[in-house]
């Protein structure tokens, strides 16, 4: 089983947790107490009627497998002195998926958030703002992430497809190894002045601090200038395979980069005009 993968927010300069179970983001309540200036919160929320209630609900809604028969034996119980769940004994005994222990390095309550969020709540209406606004901030911030590797990932296959098309149409023409490994940098370093305006070593050259181990200018680039150099890429291999010349290929690869990013520029400004729009009709 693949381990959930974590993310972190920081609240009240108190790091909260984040892991994804499948599909689902868990935030840590223990970690959301301690940031709340109240560590014993989360024993007190859990004895109160209407967090079992609110537990049970959200678990009919979402698990099919939830005890319901168990459930109702618990809730009859809430509001006596000696009520006293905790978080394994409700799991255990009505199979309940909306909050989990883990134990180890990333230890601690974890909750789906929609149950976290009504953590929040308890913890206080200001906190709840808080946790919210933050959590907000770290999604975008994710999807922001998967853009870029999506990105990224198409031009590493279509520089694939670009460095294929240059071994089998213009590499059998050359004789010489070391001029076979120069034909490949000059395509690369093409194309890497039409997006990026400088060649890769003279990138790295500008760039001392930033070009350390493996990482280039591509690793810093824009998501608008990997989709560009993505498609250029591809649209380099096609006229190579065409036979076309390098010098007509730098004409009418320069021309179709300045339609893309004209294109590209003028959606993201539609973008944030919309989402402006949308802002103010709120």
């Amino acid at each position: 089983m693949t381990p959930p993968r974590k993310l972190s927010m920081n609240i009240n300069e108190q790091t909260v947790n984040v892991v994804k179970i499948g599909d689902d983001d868990y935030i840590c309540l223990t970690e959301m107490a301690k940031s709340a200036g109240s560590e014993r919160a989360l024993h007190s929320w859990l004895r109160s009627r209407n967090t079992i209630s609110f537990l049970g609900l959200w678990e009919q809604h979402h698990n099919a497998d939830f005890n319901l028969h168990e459930f109702v034996k618990i809730k009859s119980r809430t509001g006596e002195n000696s009520f006293n769940p905790s978080i394994k004994e409700w799991v255990e005994s009505t199979n309940a998926k909306g909050v989990v222990s883990r134990t180890g390095r990333y230890g601690g309550t974890y909750a789906h958030k929609d149950i976290a969020f009504e953590f929040g709540t308890w913890l206080s209406p200001e906190f709840k703002l808080l946790i919210i606004t933050e959590f907000q901030r770290l999604k975008a911030n994710e999807q922001k992430q998967i853009e870029w590797d999506s990105h990224r990932y198409l031009s590493q296959v279509n520089y694939r497809l670009h460095t294929d098309a240059i071994k089998e149409h213009i590499i059998p023409t050359l004789s010489a190894g070391a001029i076979q490994q120069y034909t490949y940098t000059t395509e690369a370093d093409m194309l890497n002045r039409i997006v990026f305006g400088q060649t890769a070593s003279e990138w790295k050259k500008s760039n001392p601090s930033l070009a350390k181990g493996q990482r280039n200018q591509r690793d810093f680039a824009t998501s608008e200038q990997l989709v560009i150099l993505a498609n250029l890429e591809n649209l380099n291999s096609h006229y190579i395979t065409e036979g076309k010349n390098q010098p007509d290929r730098i004409v009418i690869l320069a021309q179709a980069a300045q339609r893309q990013y004209e294109s590209l520029v003028k959606t993201r400004q539609i973008t944030r005009d919309l989402e402006n729009d949308r802002k103010r009709l709120k």
